[in-house]
């Protein structure tokens, strides 16, 4: 059993990214991220900041906007039509979840699809869903890279994303469907759960259901991409699958952290420099 070290991979693609960007900067550009935060939710505050730092590793700007949490949405899109129109930020991104009062199906479309980094606009949405795209969202951008990083081959194997939300699975089975992967989309109400996932050679985990994939619902010698991070009893945190019993069958398998988690917040960085291009540089084509 291989186990897909997403630290690595990701310290990788940061000093990728990092060469990428000098070269931008030198050519008059320097690349960046508007990243907007209302409330005070804990869990936001620590992704915002580890954004900030990643950024500051790579040589992005980064520019943070903190709004109070009984901010009005008028408030909030006014920013962002201000963000939008700004030449030195080529990606905008919401941090979520919102409060309550905000409506996020009227916050993500405000966003220029050309600066979402997130990939949550409908016209994102949309360009992925057909093949033609430039911006992905970022977790499942980052399992596809590190199926690459491992040599994995998606062409023509049996792929069964477990999942269905906007974010993670819904555009992770179309990725894998584009790398001509014979795709089955589940869920947790799915019948019959673990027939399913026997058959899968390549097993992406993304319920937020700790412990939902046992070991007995993996086929020997699957790949398995364990994306969620739920908190378990004791306060570590975990994945959708029951490590131990699948890392007994599985050829390659992520670990929670460690896995999945490194790759989401580089994509971020990736994304951004590739709005950066696109924005700057239309007539190029991005690498």
């Amino acid at each position: 059993m291989t186990l897909i070290d997403g630290r690595a991979v990701a310290a990788r693609h940061k000093a990728e990214i990092a060469r990428e960007t000098r070269a931008l900067v030198a050519r008059g550009v320097t690349p960046g991220l508007a990243v907007i935060i209302v409330g005070d939710d804990p869990a936001s505050r620590v992704y915002v900041n580890n954004k900030k730092k990643d950024c500051a590793h790579c040589g992005l700007l980064s520019e943070e906007y903190a709004l109070p949490d009984d901010c009005a949405q008028e408030e909030l899109l006014t920013l962002i039509h201000t963000l939008n129109r700004r030449a030195d930020i080529h990606g905008i991104l919401v941090q979520l979840p919102l409060p309550a009062h905000l409506d996020e199906k009227a916050v993500l479309p405000a966003i220029d699809p050309a600066k979402d980094v997130d990939a949550f606009h409908p016209y994102n949405v949309g360009r992925i869903m057909i093949g033609d795209f430039d911006l992905v969202p970022c977790t499942p951008a980052g399992v596809m890279a590190l199926l690459d990083a491992y040599g994995i081959e998606v062409r023509g194997r049996s792929c069964v994303v477990v999942g269905r939300s906007n974010i993670v699975g819904k555009p992770q089975a179309m990725l894998l469907l584009h790398r001509h992967g014979t795709v089955t989309l589940c869920h947790s109400r799915t019948e019959n759960l673990a027939d399913v996932t026997r058959r899968a050679d390549i097993l992406v985990a993304a319920v937020g259901k700790a412990g939902l994939i046992t070991g007995d619902m993996v086929k020997e010698g699957a790949v398995v991409i364990d994306v969620a991070m739920n908190r378990g009893p004791d306060g570590r945190l975990v994945g959708d699958v029951r490590f131990d019993e699948a890392a007994a069958r599985a050829s390659h398998i992520t670990p929670v952290p460690g896995g999945v988690g490194p790759m989401t917040r580089v994509m971020l960085l990736r994304n951004t420099l590739t709005a950066a291009r696109r924005q700057c540089f239309p007539d190029e084509v991005c690498p």
